[in-house]
């Protein structure tokens, strides 16, 4: 993403703030764990099937970010910014081979899968290993959900030829 321009900048930055209001606004607390299902997943895989890996690393990444510190959940912060972040950037480079080019459905659940196990691995430090089994099914719910509708939704928007580079 060498010289980047204000065009570029500005898909980027919409696309991060559509990740923190799908985030924020849509987001249901898991019940008897820490944490919270949302559609934040899905605005990442388009990102993914719109513009590339690198893209939407950067929206997974910072998007998931602002939205753990505007919900008070500053602690889970870097780790989503990490874990979102390489998210996305798996699904873009799923969606641009293979079997996930095919079906996308494919790249975008070994992403959500992805993700539940960093959301593991983070947990264990913070709650033992018991403790972050906990939030596993709904992060698994949540994984899944964005990988539906993230297809879905692409599919519709190739429908309105907007996928052709206008977005």
């Amino acid at each position: 993403m060498k010289n980047i321009d204000t065009k570029t900048i500005t898909k980027l930055s919409i696309l991060i703030a559509i990740t923190v209001l799908m985030t924020t606004i849509i987001s249901i607390p898991i019940v008897g764990g820490n944490g919270y299902v949302n559609l934040g997943d899905m605005v990442i895989f388009i990102t993914a099937m719109l513009l590339n890996k690198k893209s939407a690393f950067i929206v997974g990444g910072l998007g998931s970010f602002l939205a753990d510190m505007i919900l008070g959940y500053g602690i889970y912060a870097p780790a989503s910014f990490l874990i979102k972040g390489l998210e996305g950037f798996i699904a873009g480079s799923l969606l641009k081979k293979g079997i996930g080019k095919k079906y996308p459905i494919f790249a975008t659940s070994i992403s959500g899968i992805f993700m539940v196990f960093g959301y593991y691995l983070f947990e264990i430090f913070l709650y033992g290993a018991k403790g972050a089994i906990a939030s596993v099914p709904a992060n698994l719910i949540q994984g899944v959900l964005g990988a539906t509708v993230s297809v879905l939704v692409f599919k519709a928007l190739k429908k309105t030829k907007l996928t052709g580079g206008e977005i």
